[in-house]
């Protein structure tokens, strides 16, 4: 440093200081004079100077600039007491040197925070804005221990109480929460008295020379997006932040379209281990359970030390008075950049609060919704060295927020609709087959493994007069209505069995109800059989319209079908069933089926039809269960598990005649 630039630094201070005892021996009534303000601008100038030299000490700076403070705040006081009579040049000069002052605190080097002694930040200057990387006016009205770092948040505010009793400086060695992570520095307390004022504190930051943020830090400015001080590197670090928020939305919706086949709860574990990875340090979701949020599942780093802090947030559910409930109920996402109420996460059953315990210092809350109904809420954490959420970080979190709500819907709507389906499906299929003495019974039905639709097939076994009937059948379509034309197929035969043993009759008045009924132009494919033994046979009288004939299965592997044929049920007023009569012997099986099973394709697209005769004969003489159970196998190895289309089996094997 230069000669004369010591001796200028010198004068600042030394002329300040003196000035500053001077004018607290001034009598009440001595108004400053022209020359006092004239000093006062000369030494502010002096001062400017001297805190722009490269090894300028910022506590020197700040004693000198603090008398003159003192000396200015002195004779504004003797100005006010003066009464009307006051010269106005020496008013008008003081409101001048008012200004000056308010100047020279906001462009002091030194980061200079004014608290009142709760602690809440009153003022702070330009220096104190850009060590934070927060604009004008963000400090101010907040706790200064929401600016340091969580774990020495209690000894500031001791340290803060201390100064405010004693009147005594205080010092303490801390981490000021930066955009881009953690800046150690040290702090220094020292109780500002403004005589007619309310008494206050003055916190200088001395931050450590050459502190850097580290690793961590250094990730969290990419993420948020720290401009470094070259322009053209400013512009390349916003467009690469960018960059990697459009990369993880894109994963976050890649991996819900892949996940189809997931449940919910594991859909969102995958994306909260996915969020505290590349976006915070834990990522906490809660979701809605009786009207009610629940802890649902955390995730956090990967380390044994986090594991019991993992387990512990889990392990509690988010009160009424904490952020994510907040955010349920609004429905508004909530950012907090310096978190400085430790509860806002919750309170266990026992020990500091849960997001004292993550060393949280930053915090981003959003709703999952589908923007009608609420499914719960996505909270992220940071901690101190990971920096600051950004606004571009919330709206990302909106994103996947949304996303997830998406995704819960679809899979709670599916869920819906799959049990209905399955609960429709169920009224369509007999639960339990009514007996025929002398003759094994063995059904099967598979559904698809392509959509989950209702499918329309159908079968039933019911007392008719003389004997027993036999229904198979299948309606055109799939869906709800479909479902609707097959109960009333299937329930229109069972009834009209009850009063006639010709299949025929039967399915001609099954015929007319479809017509009256008008089911969308639905039609109905049906087979339908009478039972009744004949001495040591079993009499079939088999009825048929537009449904695939019945395959007869002999005990020596001779297959047979049965012709078949006729019109569809539901499409003209007077359809002829197609009507044929035989017997059946000891150990034949009669074989029923519906289309789904012929139709079956392999990976080669070849239909399972053309094997269906030869895969029979091969089960020739196995009891009717076996058959079925053999069948539902081939049918699936064939077409690789894959069924387009739902499929039922009815299996009768003739046995011994029932006693007289």
């Amino acid at each position: 440093m230069a000669t004369s630039e010591l001796a200028t630094a010198h004068y600042a201070v030394t002329t300040m200081t003196s000035d500053r005892a001077g004018r607290r021996q001034l009598a009440p009534e001595t108004a400053p004079s022209p020359n006092d303000l004239d000093g006062l601008r000369s030494r502010a100038a002096a001062l400017r100077q001297a805190a722009s030299l490269p090894q300028a000490d910022s506590a020197v700076l700040l004693e000198a600039a603090l008398a003159d403070l003192d000396g200015a705040i002195a004779a504004l006081d003797d100005v006010n007491s003066a009464g009307p009579g006051t010269d106005g040049r020496a008013l008008s000069g003081l409101h001048s040197d008012r200004r000056l002052l308010h100047a020279v605190f906001t462009g002091t080097p030194a980061p200079l925070y004014v608290v009142d002694h709760d602690g809440t930040v009153l003022r702070a200057n330009a220096a104190a804005c850009e060590l934070l990387g927060v604009g004008p006016g963000y400090a101010t009205g907040r706790s200064l221990a929401a600016l340091v770092e969580p774990s020495v948040r209690a000894a500031l505010r001791s340290q803060l109480a201390a100064a405010a009793r004693t009147a005594a400086a205080a010092r303490l060695r801390c981490g000021m929460l930066a955009d881009a992570g953690v800046i150690r520095c040290e702090l220094e307390i020292r109780p500002l008295a403004v005589r007619g004022d309310v008494d206050r504190l003055l916190i200088t930051v001395s931050p450590d020379g050459g502190a850097r943020p580290g690793p961590r830090a250094q990730r969290a400015a990419a993420r948020s997006g720290a401009e470094p001080p070259d322009a053209a590197a400013a512009a390349d670090a916003a467009v690469a932040s960018a960059t990697r928020r459009y990369d993880l939305l894109a994963t976050a919706a890649r991996q819900l379209l892949e996940a189809r086949t997931v449940s919910e709860s594991v859909l969102l574990q995958r994306a909260a281990r996915l969020l505290a990875g590349a976006l915070a340090t834990w990522a906490v979701i809660d979701v809605r359970r009786r009207e009610q949020l629940h802890r649902h599942y955390v995730a956090g780093p990967e380390d044994p030390a986090s594991a019991g802090l993992t387990q512990a947030v889990a392990a509690a559910n988010p009160g009424p008075a904490s952020i994510p409930y907040q955010v349920f109920e609004s429905g508004q996402t909530l950012l907090s950049t310096h978190v400085d109420d430790e509860m806002s996460l919750g309170q266990p059953a026992s020990g500091p609060p849960l997001l004292a315990r993550l060393s949280g210092a930053s915090l981003l809350s959003v709703a999952m919704s589908d923007e009608s109904r609420p499914f719960g809420v996505l909270t992220l954490i940071r901690r101190a060295d990971d920096g600051q959420f950004s606004m571009a970080d919330a709206a990302l979190a909106e994103e996947i927020g949304a996303l997830l709500g998406l995704a819960i819907a679809s899979r709670r709507t599916l869920r819906q609709r799959t049990d209905a389906a399955d609960a429709l499906r169920a009224s369509l299929l007999p639960p339990v087959l009514k007996a025929v003495p002398g003759v094994e019974i063995a059904s099967a039905h598979l559904a698809p493994t392509r959509g989950r639709e209702v499918g329309g097939d159908f079968y039933d076994v019911y007392p008719t007069p003389g004997g027993w009937g036999v229904a198979i059948g299948d309606v055109c379509g799939k869906g709800e209505d479909a479902a609707a034309a097959t109960a009333a197929a299937r329930h229109a035969i069972r009834v009209l069995a009850h009063s006639t043993a010709d299949p025929a009759d039967v399915l001609r008045g099954a015929n007319e109800i479809m017509l009256a009924e008008e089911f969308g132009g639905r039609f109905v494919t049906a087979s339908a059989a009478h039972l009744s033994w004949r001495d040591s046979h079993l009499r079939i009288v088999l009825a048929n319209t537009g449904h695939p004939a019945p395959v007869l299965i002999r005990p020596d592997g001779r297959t047979d079908r049965v012709p078949g044929g006729g019109v569809p049920l539901g499409i003209f007023p007077d359809p002829e069933p197609a009507k044929v009569e035989f017997q059946l012997s000891d150990g034949d099986v009669l074989f029923f089926y519906t289309d789904g099973l012929a139709d079956a394709r392999s990976p080669q697209t070849k239909y399972f039809e053309d094997s269906l005769g030869d895969s029979l004969a091969q089960l020739a003489g196995s009891r009717a269960a076996d058959i079925v159970s053999e069948m539902r196998k081939i049918v699936l190895d064939f077409s690789g598990n894959v069924l387009h289309d739902d499929l039922t089996m009815l299996a009768l094997r003739v046995g011994t005649p029932p006693s007289s």
